[in-house]
């Protein structure tokens, strides 16, 4: 009976190894992947959504002060009496 014991306990121990060694192989595989998924993505210069938000919103501030630019000076120039030549010598 002791013998049936011990041929259990060894093979309960090589499966506990081997579950080991298959979660180890498992975990350097997913690292070599994602690392040349990185290193693919940068290749390809994609940005990164927290960059495409930011300049999103640059962008819209920018659209929000060119507006209010613009109506400022179409206020300026109805004050001064509507068209007037610039610099250049070209109507606005």
């Amino acid at each position: 009976m002791t013998t049936q014991n011990k041929f259990f306990d060894d093979v309960s121990k090589l499966m506990t190894n081997a579950m080991g060694v298959a979660q180890g192989a498992k975990s350097e595989a997913e690292t070599a992947i994602r690392g040349r998924v990185d290193r693919w993505l940068a290749d390809r210069d994609f940005v990164t959504r927290e960059d495409f938000d930011a300049v999103r919103d640059m962008a819209v501030k920018a659209r929000t002060e060119n507006a209010e630019l613009r109506a400022r000076l179409d206020a300026l120039e109805a004050r001064l009496g509507g068209t007037e030549s610039g610099s250049d010598g070209e109507p606005r």
